[in-house]
C-alpha cells in the first residue's frame, strides 16, 4: 500500500510540473517506473510464497491420510478446518499389524511455525507407535524426543490410541487433549482422560493408560480445543454440552456423516464469526452389524475384511 501511494504521489508531481522542469519531470517518471517495477517484482514473490504455503497445505493434507477408512466392523473418518493455510492441528490412522493406531494432536500456535513441526510430530509418532504396544509408551517416548530437540519444540496436546480388532478393544493414552467422548449405543458418554500432561514441558513425564470396550454402535469422537472453544457473534463458546448433542444427534449414522454433520453444527453455531483456532474432529465408529466369530478368528491382520481407502484431496 506504501509502494502504491509514493507511485501515486510521483505521477500526481510529474502531472503538475511546468514545462520549464522538463528534466525533473522526466526524473519523476522514471521513478514511477522504476517504483511500478518494484511493486510488480513484490507482487509476483507475494504469489510464489502463496503457491508455496497451499502446496505445503495440500501436503500435510497428504500426512494425515487417510480421511476416511472402513476396518473390519469399524468406520473412520477425519478432517481439519485451519484457520490459516496451514494447520497446527493433525490426524492419524496408522495399520500396526493386526491392530490400528488412532492419534490427534494440536501444536501450540498457528501457520508456518507449527505446520513445520507437524511434519516432524507425524514422523516421530509413527515411529514410537510401531515400536511400543503401549500408547503410554508410545506417548512418553514421543514427550523425551520433543525435550532434548535441540531446537525448542512447541506444547503438544496428543490422544493416541491403539484399536484391537480382535478383542474390540481401544487402549488410549490422553496428553493434554480434551477428553474425547465415547458415546455409547445406549446413549451413555464417557469421556476418556487417562494419560498426562501435555508433551514437551516435562522429560520425565509419567503416563498412565485407559482402555475401553468398542461394542457395536458405539462411536469415539476426538477433537482439538479449537472444536469447543469457537464462539459466536455474542461470545459464547461451543462448549462440551454442545458437541454432546450434535454427535449424539448422528449416533446412528455412518462415521463420515457423523464427522460433518456435528463439524457443521460448530460452523453454524459460530455463524458469521470465523473461528479463532484450527477445528480437527476424528470419529472412530463399530458398526451394529457383527462379523462371525470364526471369519474373523481365521484373519490374522484383517485384510480380507470390507476395507475401502479413499486419499487426502
Amino acid at each position: 500500500m506504501a509502494l502504491t501511494e509514493r507511485i501515486h504521489g510521483f505521477t500526481q508531481g510529474a502531472s503538475a510540473t511546468p514545462s520549464t522542469h522538463l528534466p525533473a519531470a522526466r526524473e519523476r517518471v522514471e521513478s514511477v517506473h522504476s517504483l511500478t517495477r518494484e511493486l510488480d517484482t513484490m507482487r509476483r514473490e507475494h504469489e510464489k510464497l502463496q503457491q508455496a504455503v497451499f502446496e505445503a497445505a495440500q501436503m500435510q493434507r497428504r500426512l494425515c491420510a487417510p480421511r476416511e477408512l472402513t476396518w473390519g466392523e469399524f468406520e473412520i473418518a477425519g478432517e481439519i478446518f485451519p484457520v490459516r493455510h496451514l494447520s497446527g492441528d493433525f490426524f492419524k490412522v496408522m495399520e500396526l499389524g493386526s491392530a490400528l493406531g488412532l492419534a490427534v494432536g494440536d501444536i501450540a500456535g498457528k501457520g508456518l511455525t507449527a505446520g513445520v513441526w507437524q511434519t516432524h510430530l507425524l514422523g516421530l509418532i509413527q515411529r514410537c507407535a510401531r515400536k511400543h504396544s503401549s500408547p503410554a509408551d508410545v506417548v512418553a517416548e514421543v514427550n523425551r524426543e520433543l525435550c532434548l530437540e535441540s531446537v525448542e519444540a512447541p506444547l503438544t496436546a496428543l490422544f493416541y490410541a491403539r484399536l484391537d480388532p480382535e478383542r474390540n478393544e481401544l487402549v488410549f493414552c490422553n496428553a493434554g487433549l480434551p477428553a474425547p467422548l465415547l458415546l455409547r449405543h445406549d446413549g451413555a458418554v464417557e469421556p476418556l482422560e487417562a494419560g498426562g500432561p501435555m508433551l514437551g514441558a516435562v522429560q520425565g513425564a509419567a503416563f498412565e493408560v485407559g482402555s475401553v470396550r468398542m461394542n457395536p454402535g458405539d462411536m469415539l469422537v476426538a477433537y482439538s480445543d479449537g472444536v469447543t472453544e469457537c464462539r459466536n457473534s455474542q461470545d459464547e463458546e461451543f462448549e462440551i454440552t454442545r458437541l454432546t448433542a450434535a454427535a449424539r444427534a448422528v449416533a446412528t449414522a455412518d462415521a463420515n456423516r457423523a464427522l460433518f454433520s456435528t463439524l457443521g453444527a460448530v460452523l453454524d453455531f459460530a455463524n458469521s464469526c470465523p473461528p479463532a483456532d484450527d477445528l480437527t474432529l476424528l470419529v472412530l465408529r463399530r458398526c451394529l452389524q457383527s462379523f462371525p466369530a470364526e471369519d474373523i478368528a481365521r484373519l490374522k491382520d484383517f485384510s480380507a475384511l470390507p476395507r475401502k481407502r479413499t486419499a487426502a484431496t
